[in-house]
């Protein structure tokens, strides 16, 4: 069991709870804080000194007193007014994280939301009631405004629900469940859609698919070198002790557990080769900077998953402080990094596949031994070095620019929001480069046969070998890429 707001949210366990493995609730504690901090925004609510959002209008109308007849309306026109978002809907799983996140910083008992409304983002959570939320729209600057406004507008009995793969008008999914709209009143509008749990969502969902790509590329590359019958030699211990970057150190290590046992190693151990092209034997050097990279992200991921990122801050019975913790750039800045390590994996392994279709080596050129006739592995190359290319222009830093809003009351926005949109882009770029490299390492290590390779390299081709043949003549290659990208992103490959 997790507790909102007082154990700690990791992107392991959050994920958990979005797929329903793990249950997650308030303690009494939490449920303490919440109702404390209401009762602190209530008094503020009808005192005459103006406080922001409270009884005030929001950016530049923060000059406007709101009597307390119209703080009701004025909560619900903030929702409305602001759910602006264009493009396609986010995976329904996104919407799904992104309630989680906000339920734990609300719990937190800051916001001055009212325990009921917490409550009812929990029933959402827990009974699959996904919102539907664009694509595209925020800044990530007064947190990610449009894309929360979307994803709070059914607490108001407005805006769309998922129900399976179709979109319904919330009244109607609302009414199913015997549910009556929320009238939301002093400061729970800016509660519900201050916040960064749109970039935050995109960044625990890319971490998660990233994990496993880094550990799946050093599988991948292991598979390579071995088709390619590389050397094993970079990878020794006390090379990398005298320059101990972690993520290097552990990418070597890995590496090393893959060839153990290999007799393909062991059989041209005292070939004439004296060494490798650098996407061999570099791999600790760049996989691990890759590694630095994510663990980097990571940290800072957590942080901001156990923070507490609306406006403004309630602090004491007359103190709620507007300051800028909903401003994306802690993640944005980060995930702009994380997105250029991640494509650089796409890089190396591009290159890894060329080496392998060179025809040097004992190998075939393209793979095939009835070249001419047949292409062989020829094209595959071309898609991986195409997404290579659209990965490197996604590495543009949305992080880098700002383009001020709101009359210039939010004059620096960090668009975090597509720095975490672009981060999944191109790792689902990836997952298509490494299903490609693992096809064509396989078709590689037959042709070192009957040599034998580590016990989980040995697995590993299996998978492969099941669902994807060697290739003997030319045969369309779509199916079967398309094959190993599906077990790809279902995690099938046995990556420890």
């Amino acid at each position: 069991m997790f507790i909102y707001g007082i154990d700690k949210l990791t992107v392991d366990n959050v994920i958990a709870i979005a797929n329903s493995s793990l249950k997650a609730n308030l303690s009494n504690y939490a449920i303490t804080k919440i109702n404390e901090s209401r009762k602190k925004v209530e008094k503020m609510a009808n005192a005459t000194k103006a406080i922001y959002g409270i009884n005030t209008g929001f950016g530049p109308l923060c000059d406007v007193k709101i009597s307390s007849e119209q703080t009701n309306l004025l909560q619900k026109n903030l929702l409305i007014s602001h759910a602006v978002g264009v493009g396609n809907p986010i995976d329904k799983e996104l919407s799904k994280i992104m309630m989680i996140c906000k339920v734990h910083a609300l719990s937190k008992g800051f916001s001055g939301i009212r325990l009921s409304v917490v409550e009812r983002i929990i029933y959402f959570i827990d009974n699959n009631l996904l919102p539907v939320v664009p694509e595209q729209g925020s800044v990530g600057a007064s947190g990610d405004l449009a894309p929360l406004s979307h994803l709070f507008l059914p607490l108001i009995g407005e805006g769309e629900f998922w129900v399976e793969n179709k979109i319904i008008p919330a009244t109607k999914v609302l009414k199913a469940h015997n549910l009556q709209p929320i009238e939301l009143s002093a400061k729970e509008g800016l509660a519900l859609i201050n916040g960064t749990q749109f970039i935050l969502a995109h960044t625990i969902k890319g971490l998660h698919k990233m994990k496993y790509i880094l550990d799946l590329a050093d599988v991948a590359g292991a598979m390579s070198l071995e088709g390619y019958q590389g050397s094993e030699s970079p990878f020794k211990e006390l090379l990398h002790s005298i320059r101990p970057f972690k993520g290097t150190i552990e990418v070597a290590q890995r590496m090393r557990m893959l060839f153990k046992d290999s007799s393909n190693i062991t059989s041209h151990e005292n070939c004439e080769r004296v060494q490798d092209p650098y996407s061999m034997r570099c791999i600790p050097q760049v996989h691990g900077a890759s590694r630095n990279a994510y663990y980097h992200l990571e940290e800072l991921a957590e942080v901001e998953m156990n923070s507490v990122t609306d406006n403004p801050i309630v602090l004491t019975e007359d103190e709620a402080i507007s300051g800028g913790n909903f401003h994306g750039q802690p993640l944005a800045m980060a995930l702009d990094y994380a997105s250029i390590a991640a494509s650089e994996l796409g890089n190396i392994s591009d290159r890894r596949c060329y080496l392998l279709i060179e025809g040097k080596f004992g190998l075939p050129r393209f793979l095939t031994t009835s070249g001419g006739l047949n292409s062989g592995f020829m094209i595959p190359q071309y898609t991986t070095a195409a997404l290579v290319t659209e990965n490197k222009a996604l590495c543009f830093p949305p992080s880098a620019d700002s383009i001020p809003t709101s009359l210039g009351q939010e004059d620096h926005v960090s668009m975090g929001s597509i720095s975490a949109r672009k981060f999944n882009q191109i790792l689902h770029n990836i997952e298509k480069i490494m299903a490609i490299e693992l096809m064509y390492a396989a078709q590689a290590m037959e042709f070192r046969r009957p040599h034998t390779f580590s016990v989980i390299l040995e697995k590993n081709f299996k998978i492969i070998r099941k669902h994807v043949a060697k290739l003997e003549e030319d045969r369309i290659l779509k199916n079967d890429i398309n094959t190993l990208i599906t077990l790809v992103k279902n995690q099938v490959f046995i990556v420890n």
